[in-house]
This record gives structure tokens, C-alpha cells and sequence, in this order.
């Protein structure tokens, strides 16, 4: 599978990567600043650091980011000078943008952050629509604006030219700040949360991005214009909320959810294309009453969430049609945090033990998931650990007596040079640590051949009196904590303990306890003091404790293995007893229980009924075959499916039908089903390119969100238009013609349907919805349809022909099926298609087809915004014909001249 990461960021701030394909994590390259959290995406991350600012970690690629700046010289031609730089008054900027609106002078361009820098200087650009022009790169046209040429004519009045210049962004594989264009060293508000996603909004330019912040103050932010040649986005823009926001948490597509403080979810609608940013609120309310939403992280079409009871929820019947879902359900486990990743992967933070954990069994069709697993991969420089744990102690005492002299030494040179401060004595004894060698010596490669310089600063600030804290400086600049205490007889007697310091359970106490360093020092208790190329605060027995992690880019693939659940060789056993396991007595205390209840339940629900007959006999039937199915997320495309209908017949002779549908995704057979006594509607979608036709339910109507079903024959898509028809009518037991108490409805296209009104349609206090009525089709075509009760229907054609209704029933695509033998008759209607021709006078040639560039199509309907030609204006449906050829109207409302012109001053008018 391709290599993605995963995101993470300890209690300490350091940011790390775990690969998909790897097995240790990997420190972030720039070491020197404290994260609180970030969101990552494949191409990029965003984080907040510890002083509440935004940065942004860009990834190297073999393509640079470069942005093109352009701007546009004009000029003007008079009889004396030629063309010159003197434009008229009411002319164009002589340096402006290409509609000319917007003056941009060659030194008005400035870089907008200290993240790029210039490629090359202003040159001309001495091409047009691809093909070269005259040296100096100059257009011409008559005026401004027009349209330019290469080509310099008789009447070019005026030319220009365009100016190029590019820049580059630099700050690639580092954390670059984000800076206010405004004011360079402050943000809007101090954030304290951010959530990237939103580059798989429908139809979106390729590389945009959705960068979403809360502040402090509880206001929700908008990054705008994030792409990818402007990876930094121009400024923050405030989003109104119901309000004060915690937390914010943004999809891939259009899902984005928000907390409050007072426990809710905000769920964003209205997010598209052109409106990145989203229109309005809706509010779900926490799973909990008593304890109310925390945190919350979606994904392509799931929710998940944690109260603050730590409980973790997941949000079902959440897309894109209905982003707010329909209900929680509560997961097993306690979390700090949760992440969901590109393919609704999921990954979360014990609460206990703050490890991180992977959501095992989340699949298209579960997801949901089916338990927690924890993340055992070590650290990369467990690496070098684990390679020389076995040489510590034989390697240890060649550089313990050098060790204890040079530490003695410089800890009496700096008890004499601090006389201002009274300061505790810290004696040590190294006769019997080896380990405290081993540790000195454990370089990167584990030969041991470089040492460390220990110096013990112990100070005593009055501010701070309630903490004794000594730092220990190593060469290579790492840091532990020495717990010390004033020596009532100080001498070499005293002795030094050095310990691992948990911060959960620290502690401020002035006077610490000191046992033996011999009795306490081991090969665990010393890994955190190795002399590596990292800083490293964890023991060789500790995993990082993690504080935030983000999945947004990382991609799981389900078919392949990770890494990350296995111990790597060497690491210590402590390490794998975080994933959550069971000893063999249990696990066979469990099986036995388990299966006492399978036996019980077999017991109760088939063995005490197996003298009954059989309660229902059925009889089934099936039609196969094989049509095209619209897929209505991405990517949006017609699929191959086999479809069958299985039709089955109670003991009661009732029928009922179920309509299957079979497609591959990700080389996984699914199917989706609908029961055609849910069915409201079967119509005929008009399509030149396909035969296909639509199945509406109530909760499709609801969603918008039809099956779409196309067949490859015009025929093929009558015969499933009439099976499935006349499955729906058995279903709902309907047979014969409408009654006469039945609704008659015309749709848009001319389509007949009759609905049969049920007794809860207006009866009781909860009348029947519309979007749950069944609508058939009956044969014909009308504009306009009027009934009453006595069964007399009639209708009004396109032709303004008047039909009345027969009685009988089929006609159009059921024949042969279930219609009636007479009463059955052919109709006819013609209807008028018109379009417009458009002409603007001009004085050199008169009337002619060449119009302004702010004019309506020369060929167009009425309004003058679609282009409507003789040759690309087709009928309505397959089942026009034209039964003409294009004539002139001289009909038209206002009267026209003898060749069927109509006048005006200007379009429209």
C-alpha cells in the first residue's frame, strides 16, 4: 500500500510520524518548537504551538510551489508620438490587471510572507494563446476592452502587453509561521484548535484546502484561499456562531462539526464549491444529558465523539445529504481524544494509560468498527537502544572512575562560584553504579566510545520554594530532573538517586527522600539518558505518553498488514503489555461461558419448537440482469451491477418484491436493496446519453437522493420500467384502472401518474406525509389534467387538444404487461420550440452577428443566457420527433418587421 502517515504529538510537544508502512516513530526535523495540537492531510500539516500561533509543515516534493504574478502594460495610439504611455481619461490604468479595474504597478508586488522568495526578475511574456508574437510582446485591438491580436491592423487604436514574474515558496519540511498580512506579529485571536480537510468538495479545484481554527475566546476561524500555490492562505475570516466553539473538526468533504461549550455539536450546511466556507448551524445534542460532548472528529461520512465522562460515541446515518445523522451509539473504551482518517479509519488516546490506539474492523459496510487495539511501535532511536542494552554493563565499568571524578569536581567548582544562593550539597557515590557508565556511553552506535560531561546547577529560588529542582546538562544537550534535599552531614556518605519523572503523578514537596543509587539504578531507569542525536525523555520500559494525534492524511489499507501492533525486537516486554490481552486461563474460562450460553440460546429458541409445522410457505421468484447503476459519491460515475428482483408469495397470497443490486467496490462485492413496497415513485429520466430511469423511497425523496438504474436498450428499460411497476401495484395490492376517487398529477415533462388516497392520507392527528404516496404512470402525455369524483378525467395537450380519459389502463411502456384490451389509443402532441436570433448595429457594416463582448449569444432563448443554435437546440426527450424545420415567427408579442425582426436599444430591453 502507498506510505501515509499518522500524526501525533506527545505531553512534552514534540511532534511525531508513524508511517503506514514502518514500525517506529519519527521526531518532526524541526525539534525546537512545543506543539499542542495539529491536523495533517497528505500533502501538508497545520498545528498550533505552545505560544498559540499557527504554522504550517509543508512537504518536499520534486515539484516546487511556484506562483505566477502578472500585470499588464497598456498604450494608446495618437497621430503625433505613436502609441505612448498617454491613455485617455477614461481609459484603463497604464499598468493594471487584464480586465484593466485594478492598478498594478511592476514595484506594487511584494512577497507575502518571509516563505518565498523571488525566482527571476519582470519579463515579458511574448506569447499569445500559445504562438509567438512580434518581438516586445505586444497584442493590438481597436479599443479597451476587445479582443486582442498578434497582429498590428490599420485600426488598432490601442495594445498591451504582459508582464511575468515568479515566486517560490521556500519553507518546505519545516514549520513555517503564519502571519497576519495586517499586522505581521499578531493573529486575530490567540487559537487554540485547528482542523484541515475539505479537498474532496465536489468539483473543487484541485489542491484547495479547508483550514478551520477556534481562538480562545471561543470564535470560529476560516482560512481563505489555501491552496496549493498558496499553502499559507491570504487572511482569517470570522464565521458567526450559535455559540462560544471548543473545538472544531473538518472532513475531507463537506462534513464539518464544531463543539460548545455548553456540550453541543454544531453541524455546518451549505458547504460546496462556491461557498467553501458553508451558509448555516444546525445543533445536535449530546448522547449524554450529564455529560456533554468534549470532543468530536468526522470523516468522509461518519461521526464520532467523546463526552466528558470520556465515553466514546459514534454518530449513525451521517452523508453528505443528511450531515447532522440520526442517532449515537455508544462504543466500548475511554478515550482522551479521536481522529478519523481518509477512508473512516479511526484512532484514539486512552484515557488510562495515554496510548494510542487503532479502531480495528472498520470496513464500508461496519463502520463502526469492531474493538481497540494499541499502537506499540517504538521510537526510532530504539534502534540504537536495543542494539547495545546487552553490552551496558561490561562496557560500563571502563569509564565509571572517570566519570565520578570529573562529575566531582565540577559540582565542587560550582558550589564555590554560587556563594549569593544558599544551595543544598548534592555528594554523590559512583563506587558501584556500572549502569551509570553504560549510560554515559551509549552514543548513537552503541560502541561506547563517547563520553558526557554531568554538571549538577542546584538552585534555590525564593519565588519557587515550594519545588527542589537541580538540572543535569548533558553534552548533547539533554535534560532530566535530579530530585535533591539538604544533607544533614555532608560528605562523601551521601548518596545520589537518579529517577524517571511521571508527570501524573508529580509532586511539590521541598524535601525529597534519597535511597541508594546502587539499590535502585537499572538498565530502564538509566534509557532515558542515552547520548543520541535526539532528545529523549521516555525510558527504554516507557512508551511516549501522546496528547493529541491526527489521521486526516493517513490512508489504512484494509487488505494490508501494519506494523505497529507488533514489539520490535529488542524493546522492552513492558512496552507490549499495553495492548489489552488475556492469560490462558481466562481466555478458557471465557470460551467455556461463551459456549454454555450458545447452548442455552439454541436450546430456548429452536429445540423446545421443533414439533411445529412450518408457520409459511413461500414460493419465489426471481429476474436477473444486467444494467448500469449511478454512483452518487465519488468519484459520481456509471457502474456495471447485476440486478435481481426476487418476488415472493405469502401463505396469504400476498406479494411482495425486493429489488437487488450487486456492485464492486475496492474489489469487494456489496450489494444495496430496496423493498418495492417502500417505493413512492418509478419514473423515466429523459437522457439523450442514457436509458435510464429513477426509483424514489421517502427517505430518498428526503435526501434527494434517488436509484438511478440505466439499461443499454430503449426496450431493455421499458420491460424493467413495467416489471417493476407492476411489482410495486401487486405490492400495495392495486390493480386495474385508477379509481375514481383517485389523484391524477402531470409532471414537468408531461408524464402522467395517479396516486390511490388512502384512509390516513387526511384522517387522525397525523396525517399521512406526502412524500410517502405511491404514484403509477399511466399512458399519455398532457400539459394539463382536471378530475372529479364520478371518474370523469380530462386533459389538455402541448397542441391545446383536449382529451378525456377512457378507463382503460396501460398504454406507453406497459403494454403487454397488465393493461387493459381496449379502451387503449394512440395520442399525439405537438409542441413549439423557439430560440432567438440576435444582431448589433455597428457603423461600418450595419446589422450584423458580431456583438459586444458584454452581449447575450447571437443565437440564444429568450432570456439571452443559453446559446441556443439551430444545430445543438434538440427535442425535449427521445419521444419527440420534429416534425418540422426552423421558420421565422412574425406571431411574436410587439409585432415584427417583414423579415420577423423585432428593434430595441440595447439587450435587454
Amino acid at each position: 500500500m502507498p506510505s501515509s502517515l499518522l500524526w501525533a504529538v506527545d505531553i512534552f510537544g514534540r511532534v511525531y510520524t508513524l508511517s503506514t508502512v514502518g514500525q517506529y516513530w519519527e521526531l518532526c526535523k524541526d525539534t525546537q518548537l512545543e506543539f499542542k495540537r495539529v491536523s495533517a492531510v497528505k500533502q501538508c500539516c497545520w498545528g498550533i504551538a505552545c505560544d498559540h500561533q499557527v504554522y504550517t509543515f509543508v512537504f518536499s516534493g520534486d515539484v516546487p510551489i511556484r506562483y505566477q504574478e502578472e500585470t499588464y502594460e497598456n498604450q494608446r495610439w495618437n497621430p503625433v508620438g505613436g502609441f505612448c504611455e498617454k491613455l485617455l481619461p477614461s481609459d484603463r490604468w497604464q499598468w493594471s490587471d487584464v480586465s484593466g479595474l485594478k492598478h498594478q504597478q511592476l514595484d506594487s508586488f511584494t512577497l507575502p510572507s518571509p516563505h518565498w522568495e523571488w525566482e527571476s526578475d519582470w519579463y515579458v511574456d511574448e506569447n499569445i494563446g500559445g504562438e509567438p508574437t512580434e518581438k516586445g510582446g505586444w497584442t493590438y485591438a481597436i479599443d479597451f476592452p476587445s479582443t486582442y491580436t498578434k497582429d498590428k491592423k490599420w485600426n488598432s487604436c490601442v495594445r498591451r502587453r504582459r508582464w511575468i514574474r515568479y515566486r517560490r515558496y521556500k519553507s518546505r519540511d519545516i514549520w513555517a509561521k503564519i502571519v497576519s498580512r495586517d499586522d505581521p506579529d499578531q493573529l486575530p485571536d490567540p487559537f487554540n484548535d485547528i482542523s484541515v480537510g475539505g479537498w474532496e468538495i465536489t468539483d473543487e479545484p484541485v489542491g484547495r484546502l479547508s483550514v478551520w481554527a477556534v481562538s480562545l475566546q471561543g470564535r470560529l476561524w476560516y482560512r481563505e484561499n489555501v491552496c496549493h500555490h498558496n499553502p499559507e492562505g491570504s487572511v482569517w475570516s470570522l464565521i458567526t456562531t450559535p455559540g462560544e466553539v471548543v473545538q472544531v473538526s473538518c472532513g475531507p468533504y463537506d462534513l464539518l462539526w464544531a463543539t460548545l461549550w455548553e456540550g453541543q455539536a454544531i453541524v455546518r450546511e451549505g458547504i460546496d464549491r462556491n461557498n467553501p466556507q458553508g451558509i448555516s448551524w444546525s445543533i445536535v445534542e449530546s448522547p449524554s444529558p450529564e455529560n456533554g460532548i468534549m470532543h468530536v472528529s468526522v470523516g468522509v461520512d461518519v461521526v464520532w465523539c467523546v463526552t466528558k465522562d470520556r465515553k466514546v460515541w459514534f454518530r449513525r446515518g451521517v452523508n453528505s445529504h443528511n450531515p447532522c445523522g440520526t442517532s449515537w451509539i455508544e462504543m466500548i473504551g475511554e478515550m482522551m481524544m479521536v481522529t478519523v482518517g481518509l477512508n473512516n479509519q479511526v484512532w484514539g488516546i486512552g484515557c488510562d494509560d495515554r496510548a494510542i490506539y487503532f479502531r480495528q474492523g472498520v470496513t464500508p459496510s461496519e463502520l463502526s468498527g469492531k474493538a481497540w487495539k494499541a499502537i506499540v511501535s517504538g521510537q526510532e532511536s530504539d534502534r540504537s537502544q536495543t542494539g547495545s542494552s546487552t553490552s551496558l554493563l561490561s562496557a560500563g565499568c571502563f569509564f565509571t572512575d572517570d566519570i565520578q571524578n570529573q562529575t566531582n569536581a565540577i559540582i565542587q567548582g560550582d558550589a564555590d562560584t554560587s556563594s549569593d544562593t544558599e544551595l543544598p550539597s548534592v555528594p554523590m557515590n559512583l563506587a558501584n553504579t556500572p549502569p551509570m557508565g553504560a549510560a554515559a556511553s551509549s552514543s548513537g552506535n552503541g560502541t561506547g566510545n563517547q563520553t558526557a560531561e554531568i554538571r549538577a546547577n542546584v538552585t534555590a529560588d525564593p519565588l519557587d520554594s515550594d519545588q527542589g529542582e537541580a538540572t543535569v546538562a548533558l553534552t548533547n544537550n539533554e535534560k532530566a530532573n535530579l530530585e535533591t534535599h539538604k544533607s544533614t552531614n555532608p560528605g562523601p556518605s551521601a548518596e545520589l538517586q537518579w529517577t524517571n519523572i511521571d508527570l501524573k503523578e508529580a509532586q511539590k514537596h521541598p524535601v525529597l527522600s534519597i535511597s541508594t543509587f546502587a539499590e535502585t539504578s537499572s538498565l530502564s531507569s538509566l534509557g532515558m539518558f542515552s547520548v543520541g542525536a535526539e532528545e529523549q525523555q521516555y525510558g527504554a520500559d516507557e512508551h511516549p505518553l501522546w496528547a493529541w494525534v491526527s489521521g486526516g492524511g493517513c490512508l489504512v489499507d484494509l487488505h494490508s498488514p501494519l506494523k505497529w501492533f507488533t514489539v520490535p525486537s529488542g524493546l522492552s516486554s513492558s512496552v507490549q503489555s499495553l495492548s489489552l490481552s488475556m492469560t490462558p486461563a481466562q481466555t478458557a474460562a471465557w470460551r467455556k461461558q461463551i459456549f454454555q450460553q450458545l447452548s442455552e440460546r439454541t436450546k430456548r429458541e429452536l429445540e423446545n419448537f421443533r414439533h411445529y409445522e412450518q408457520a409459511i410457505e413461500q414460493s419465489v421468484w426471481v429476474k436477473t440482469g444486467t444494467l448500469q447503476w449511478w454512483r452518487n459519491w465519488k468519484p459520481h460515475k456509471w457502474m456495471d451491477v447485476r440486478v435481481a428482483l426476487e418476488q415472493f408469495t405469502g401463505s396469504d397470497g400476498i406479494r411482495d418484491s425486493i429489488l437487488f443490486i450487486y456492485y464492486m467496490y475496492h474489489e469487494e462485492k456489496k450489494y444495496i436493496h430496496v423493498f418495492l413496497n417502500e417505493v413512492t415513485i418509478i419514473v423515466e429520466v429523459l437522457n439523450e446519453a442514457k436509458h435510464s430511469f429513477a426509483l424514489y423511497t421517502p427517505e430518498r425523496t428526503k435526501q434527494r437522493w434517488p436509484i438511478r438504474l440505466a439499461a443499454s436498450t430503449e426496450q431493455e428499460m421499458h420491460d424493467w420500467l413495467s416489471l417493476l411497476n407492476m411489482s410495486c401495484c401487486e405490492s400495495r395490492q392495486l390493480q386495474g384502472p385508477p379509481s375514481h376517487h383517485a389523484i391524477w398529477s402531470v409532471t414537468c415533462k408531461g408524464d402522467i401518474f395517479v396516486s390511490e388516497p388512502s384512509p390516513e392520507l387526511e384522517a387522525g392527528p397525523q396525517p399521512m406525509p406526502c412524500d410517502q404516496m405511491f404514484w403509477r404512470q399511466v399512458g399519455g402525455h398532457l400539459r394539463l389534467i382536471e378530475c372529479n369524483n364520478r371518474g370523469i378525467v380530462w386533459g389538455i395537450g402541448y397542441d391545446h387538444t383536449a382529451w378525456v380519459y377512457t378507463g382503460g389502463y396501460g398504454g406507453g411502456f406497459i403494454q403487454g404487461l397488465a393493461n387493459s384490451a381496449d379502451n387503449i389509443y394512440t395520442q399525439s402532441d405537438v409542441k413549439c420550440v423557439y430560440i432567438y436570433e440576435n444582431q448589433r448595429w455597428n457603423p461600418v457594416t450595419g446589422y450584423s452577428s458580431r456583438g459586444l463582448p458584454t452581449d447575450r449569444y447571437m443565437w440564444s432563448d429568450a432570456s439571452g443566457l443559453q446559446e441556443c443554435t439551430k444545430i445543438n437546440t434538440k427535442p425535449p426527450s427521445p419521444q419527440w420527433s420534429w416534425v418540422s424545420d426552423w421558420y421565422i415567427d412574425f406571431n411574436t408579442s410587439g409585432g415584427t418587421d417583414r423579415e420577423g425582426w423585432q428593434y430595441a436599444a440595447d439587450f435587454p430591453a
